[in-house]
């Protein structure tokens, strides 16, 4: 009789482990249902972000569903088919600003936005510290002096050429390494500090101001040789294969400080990030083309948690404590404010400028 019993009790907890089971699928089918799906196409720099675990579940949470599409930011403003998408996510401003006024978009949102910045590592800083090329910023921050810097690469001076250089004799040139400005927004935000100081420090505004620097900023790219189309290639190699391949490389602050933030490990002591000086910031700026995509940025521009992740992937976010304090805790460093900055040209100029750059090539 106890046997039976045990056996009788031993079925019915079975079926009621089967029975949860299956209510539990049932269950995520159903939550996973009543998520509504919304399609985005973003620059490439921002992937990290939208695939992370925490930002499906933070998205989750509010019923929303994020699939997106990477393009460079240019491509977004001229030749991607943003028909089959509910927003457009471009890293740069003067992009969004194309955008919005080809689909006559009222608003638009500015949840994070980033600086662009120089990798480096403590031996070059050094050096191009005794060549006037990195100096004190205005805060507990060193800068790369862009002027400076652009006089050794109109001269085409070589790292062997430097005086007193022990520490990286190499036999090229003096060039940030960058990706390739017919395809890469960061390449864009380089070209405009570039030709920023070539004008005079004037942002270019007229056709014989583009002609006028045009030869200078050409030069920074096609003496590079080969270059990549996104943002993740010079860096994935400044990462791996240090500083004998790439001394120096054009990046998002947020790259750098998203690795030290995480802890990832592949920021290592010895390396360092310098920002231009002057520099610009690179405005990841979401122009929503439905209603599902505008409470997408809203989501992005107000929502404290997915403000938190936002930064914890190196970006500035709209509340600047969230950005503080995630740097902080890491035991990183970031200037709290950049005072040498500038705007980029409009989209317009910069269309022009990097077909010229392109027909050089």
């Amino acid at each position: 009789m106890k046997r039976q019993v045990s056996v009788g009790l031993a079925v019915v907890l079975v079926l009621a482990v089967v029975a949860v089971i299956v209510w539990g699928r049932e269950d995520d089918g159903a939550t996973a249902g009543d998520l509504t799906t919304v399609r985005g196409v973003i620059g490439s720099e921002k992937q990290a972000f939208f695939t992370d675990q925490r930002v499906v579940d933070a998205f989750a949470r509010h019923g929303l569903r994020i699939e997106v599409d990477t393009a460079g930011s240019r491509q977004l403003a001229t030749t991607v088919d943003l028909g089959k998408y509910e927003f457009a996510f471009p890293s740069s401003s003067p992009a969004a600003q194309k955008i919005q006024r080809d689909r006559k978009v009222t608003a638009v949102h500015t949840p994070f936005q980033s600086p662009m910045a120089v990798a480096t590592f403590e031996p070059i800083v050094g050096l191009l510290t005794a060549a006037g090329v990195v100096r004190k910023g205005a805060g507990d921050y060193q800068v790369l002096d862009v002027p400076r810097y652009l006089e050794l690469a109109k001269a085409g001076t070589r790292w062997d050429q430097l005086p007193g250089n022990t520490a990286y004799p190499a036999r090229k040139n003096v060039l940030v390494t960058t990706t390739d400005p017919r395809e890469s927004n960061s390449a864009a935000m380089y070209l405009a500090i570039a030709s920023f100081v070539a004008n005079g420090n004037a942002v270019v505004s007229s056709p014989e101001q583009e002609a006028k620097v045009l030869p200078d900023v050409a030069r920074l790219f096609l003496d590079q040789g080969y270059t990549q189309n996104s943002t993740e290639g010079p860096f994935e190699d400044y990462l791996s294969a240090g500083m004998g391949k790439t001394p120096l490389a054009l990046i998002y602050e947020s790259q750098f400080l998203g690795r030290q933030v995480r802890g990832d490990g592949s920021i290592r002591p010895d390396m360092r990030m310098l920002y231009p000086a002057p520099t610009v910031y690179s405005k990841h700026t979401l122009v929503p083309l439905s209603g599902n995509g505008d409470r997408v940025g809203q989501l992005l521009s107000t929502d404290p948690g997915l403000g938190r992740l936002a930064a914890s992937h190196g970006f500035r976010t709209t509340d600047p404590k969230l950005f503080a304090e995630a740097v902080a805790q890491a035991g990183a460093s970031a200037p709290a404010d950049l005072v040498d900055t500038v705007e980029p040209p409009s989209f317009e100029t910069l269309e022009r400028l990097l077909d010229e750059v392109k027909k050089r090539y």
